[in-house]
């Protein structure tokens, strides 16, 4: 009979061990999932706070796209803005310096008269040519006007005189030349015209 008890409880001691095995596998997984759980909602919150970021970081960019563009507008406008006031002014000197050069032409054209006895110095005539390469290093150029057909858009008609059939409708005489700068038209060429 204690044999018998013995195997018994021998026989017992091996069931139970799996049990116990058992029960502590049933209740590892368990801890797992609610580990998993908390993970998942770590994680989750990592993802929004990484998304929230990177929308800032996205609207910031914009911003400053934004910015930079309009700064790199401003920029551009002011320079042109500046290099207009620069040609503005330098047009208004240039223009006013023309009476001057009308000046030195007659005096010239005087000069070269048979019946004047005006001279047109050397020391003149230097002075004259320097003064009219600046003005056309600065971009003014004279138009040729005489003998050319009349042009409304180029010239102003102050008169017209009777003329051959040759030069009817063609610019007899400049009475004052006509100027442009930068190949914009700062003065009309005041002509007499053939009819």
């Amino acid at each position: 009979g204690a044999m018998w008890k013995k195997r018994r409880n021998m026989s017992k001691d091996p069931q139970e061990t799996p049990d116990t095995q058992n029960g502590t596998e049933a209740t590892m997984p368990n801890q797992e999932t609610s580990e998993n759980d908390s993970d998942l909602k770590q994680k989750g919150k990592k993802g929004k706070a990484e998304d929230s970021l990177q929308e800032e970081l996205d609207e910031l960019k914009d911003k400053y796209l934004r910015l930079f563009a309009e700064f790199d507008n401003y920029k551009k406008r002011t320079v042109k803005e500046r290099l207009d006031l620069m040609k503005t002014a330098g047009q208004e000197t240039i223009q006013s310096l023309l009476p001057v050069l009308d000046d030195f032409d007659r005096a010239k054209k005087s000069a070269e008269s048979d019946k004047s006895a005006e001279v047109f110095s050397e020391g003149v005539a230097m002075v004259y040519k320097r003064l009219y390469h600046i003005l056309e290093q600065q971009g003014l150029k004279s138009m040729e006007s005489n003998g050319v057909d009349f042009n409304p858009e180029l010239h102003e008609a102050i008169s017209e005189i009777p003329a051959g059939e040759a030069m009817k409708g063609k610019v007899i005489d400049t009475v004052e030349k006509g100027y442009t700068l930068n190949d914009k038209i700062i003065r009309y060429a005041k002509v007499v015209v053939g009819s």
